[in-house]
């Protein structure tokens, strides 16, 4: 597996190398702006004219909203949709018009990193549907990455592995979250092994230390699940501090998985040999919806300039949630948006957001 870099447009390309090395800055790091994109119709928001369509755009709109008020924000919609969009969002939100097949830009957009002069390059990842699951469609969704990256006027550079922006989580100083049932996936990466994934990741975001999370939360590996994205269950929120999601009741399967995972990372370090210093975040304390036991996470948040976007329910652990990452993000305001339609399609806060990192020279 290598990296190539090339620009937005096609043009010969230079392989990177160890001594050019980019680097993912950490997502509280200072943003230029962030990116979302436009629920289309599909069979995951329904069809043109649909109540849940309607429901997932009004969604969507109150998180871009609520980013806005703290930084610019650039929402991709199909062209079809192009006016409805803007008509939903107000004059104050930029639209972006890229074909689409879904909505999760987090995955499907690309992922910004920091050349060594300190300007921005985007890594494209291959994306195949979370696995080239039946139920999803990537024709026009594996080019958006581009496209944004495009837009923002900043060098594409191309990878060979698949993988998605929810599949990982870096602290900025070397470390990287991963779940062995992501990068390891045969319908993603068949015949991968950690040396060879950690080798690309490291490559592309210029970390030097993977943490493996042996799985995801339960309701992640149904029929519509991702197989397991880290970030709706573990997640930086410092140099050496993870957030973890904790579920309290036995009667819920994510019991057990928060058990496994709190062992997995009991006594690991950092990049920089720190202990990690885990902090639990107790679960809604809601346990089913019409499709089972729920996945919703307070872990799947989002960090923008001066603020902290995080997934409520209309649930008494809501502001114990928030208390939580008022002093995990000192100095931010926290922001609570009902996530639970965005939850009932697939994903939270974190899967519809992807931030574009000021560069370095612009950070001051």
């Amino acid at each position: 597996m290598s990296f190539i870099y090339s620009s937005p447009t096609p043009s010969p390309g230079i392989v990177a190398t160890a001594e050019a090395a980019s680097r993912m800055p950490a997502e509280w790091d200072t943003h230029q702006g962030t990116w979302m994109a436009f629920p289309p119709p599909n069979d995951t928001f329904g069809e043109a004219g649909s109540s849940t369509l309607d429901q997932a755009r009004a969604a969507w709109t109150k998180v871009a909203l609520t980013i806005a008020r703290y930084e610019p924000v650039t929402v991709v919609a199909d062209p079809r949709d192009a006016s409805t969009a803007r008509q939903w969002l107000g004059d104050g939100i930029s639209v972006l018009e890229v074909p689409l097949d879904d909505a999760w830009i987090r995955d499907s957009g690309p992922t910004f990193v920091h050349q060594p002069d300190g300007s921005l390059a985007a890594v494209d990842w291959i994306f195949n549907g979370w696995g080239a699951q039946e139920w999803a469609a990537w024709d026009k969704d594996r080019d958006v990455a581009r496209a944004v990256a495009g837009q923002a006027g900043v060098p594409a550079m191309s990878s060979a592995l698949i993988n998605e922006g929810g599949g990982f989580h870096v602290d900025g100083e070397g470390t990287v979250l991963l779940t062995e049932t992501v990068q390891l996936d045969p319908g993603r990466n068949p015949g991968a092994t950690k040396e060879s994934v950690e080798a690309e990741i490291h490559a592309a975001l210029g970390t030097t230390k993977a943490i493996w999370l042996p799985r995801g939360l339960t309701r992640d590996y149904g029929e519509f699940g991702t197989r397991g994205h880290v970030d709706i269950v573990a997640a930086f929120a410092g140099p050496g501090t993870i957030l973890l999601h904790r579920q309290d009741d036995p009667a819920h399967p994510d019991h057990k998985v928060y058990q496994e995972l709190r062992a997995a990372l009991a006594g690991q370090t950092d990049a920089q040999g720190r202990p990690l210093r885990i902090i639990d975040v107790p679960a809604p304390t809601a346990l089913k919806d019409d499709e089972g036991f729920v996945d919703w996470s307070y872990i799947n948040h989002y960090v923008a300039n001066n603020v902290v976007v995080l997934c409520a329910f209309d649930d008494p652990n809501d502001a114990i949630a928030a208390g939580i990452l008022e002093r995990a993000y000192p100095g931010r305001t926290v922001e609570l948006v009902d996530a639970r339609n965005i939850f009932a399609f697939g994903g939270g806060i974190h899967c519809i957001t992807q931030q574009q990192p000021a560069a370095k020279g612009d950070a001051a």
